[in-house]
């Protein structure tokens, strides 16, 4: 067996850990979790239940972040340990394990280094994604249905904790479905998965057997803290309530527990159906709310500071991303070029490589427009 050399490779990943540590600051993280955790031993944590699951919620993300941090430098002594093992005993096996090793680090640090970018003021929080059919009939209902599955497939790759709140069913696929992501940095990671999807195939459909085009929509809001709260004021909205349905539109249950909340003055609708009771949907559709609100004003505060600076960007456009089944196989994102020939991949929630260079576009837009 050749001599198994990965010095320049260790070393390089070295270097770029180092950048990393400096921008994340794990005294940081540190000092934070120790405050976190003071403020969850309080006795009277659980008698304001929001503010209490916001706590152990960053204590948990903090706690994430800290563990992956401290954990990277071990891995990449642990490496250097795999390798001389590997050359004294002339073991191909362990080589390879080294290699994988190697990979398996490479992809964290990448990982991490991309969570440097992540700089907005909401990029930390949960997020709240939302997709929904747009035009192409069933096509466009089993694409949205597609969507959302890989999403939820992306997310239990990472261990990331999903809460389904509300689905709408069609005959074929779904029109619409919300759920949330409960993860460290998940509005920052998945903010730039928002826009316009386009699906091109042969159509299962269709008689014909044809080629169509069918899109859908993708929104992500962050999940607010209880302080940021917008107000919103009972004459501003109306409470429908009605049984959960599942598909084919069967009922789930047998009372009127889903809670579907119309914003007069915006037309913004939420539902919720994914809580027991009625009370609980209609607070879980109300945060829902209360974080599209926010972001919305968040939006136009920006717009009127680039408009008084003269500065206005181009907007990301309405169609983000292809997915191409038919006459070749490829998925495409129109803005950061990225591009893989594997759909199946892709839908099976392989979205790193994309997630990686929307961000990386955004930052590069943002600092060609001086933000």
């Amino acid at each position: 067996m050749m001599p198994l050399d990965l010095s320049a490779e260790i070393q390089a990943l070295r270097a770029t850990f180092a950048d990393i540590r400096t921008v994340l600051d794990p005294d940081k993280l540190t000092a934070s979790i120790a405050e976190l955790e003071r403020e969850a031993s309080e006795p009277n944590l659980w008698d304001d239940p929001e503010n209490a699951q916001a706590v152990t919620s960053k204590l948990s993300h903090a706690q994430a972040d800290l563990k992956r941090l401290n954990s990277v430098d071990q891995r990449l002594d642990d490496l250097e340990v795999l390798i001389d093992m590997a050359n004294e005993m002339e073991d191909e096996q362990t080589a390879n394990e080294a290699r994988a090793e190697l990979d398996a680090i490479t992809k964290v640090i990448g990982d991490l280094e991309v969570q440097t970018l992540l700089d907005g003021e909401f990029d930390p929080r949960p997020a709240v994604v939302t997709i929904r059919a747009g035009a192409g009939g069933d096509d466009a209902t089993d694409f949205a249905e597609m969507l959302f599955r890989m999403y939820v497939r992306w997310a239990e790759q990472h261990d990331y904790k999903v809460s389904v709140l509300d689905t709408s069913y069609a005959d074929h696929g779904v029109k619409s479905a919300s759920f949330e992501v409960d993860a460290p940095y998940a509005f920052g990671t998945l903010s730039v998965e928002a826009g316009t999807h386009r699906l091109v195939r042969m159509s299962p459909f269709n008689s014909a057997g044809s080629r169509e085009t069918s899109f859908a929509a993708v929104e992500v809001v962050p999940l607010i803290e209880q302080t940021e709260s917008i107000e919103v004021p009972e004459s501003d909205i109306r409470v429908d309530v009605f049984r959960s349905s599942g598909p084919g539109g069967q009922s789930v249950n047998t009372t009127d527990s889903a809670v579907r909340i119309t914003h007069l003055p915006t037309g913004i609708v939420v539902s919720c159906q994914n809580e027991k009771s009625q009370i609980q949907n209609r607070a879980a559709a109300l945060r829902v709310l209360r974080s599209r609100l926010l972001l919305i004003r968040r939006e136009e505060e920006n717009a009127k500071k680039k408009e008084l600076a003269g500065n206005i960007t181009a907007s990301w456009g309405d169609q983000m991303r292809s997915y191409v089944l038919a006459p070749y196989k490829m998925v495409k994102d129109l803005r950061s070029n990225f591009e893989t020939g594997n759909p199946d991949r892709v839908f099976d929630g392989d979205l790193d490589g994309f997630i990686a260079a929307g961000i990386r576009w955004r930052k590069q837009q943002q600092a060609g427009a001086g933000e």
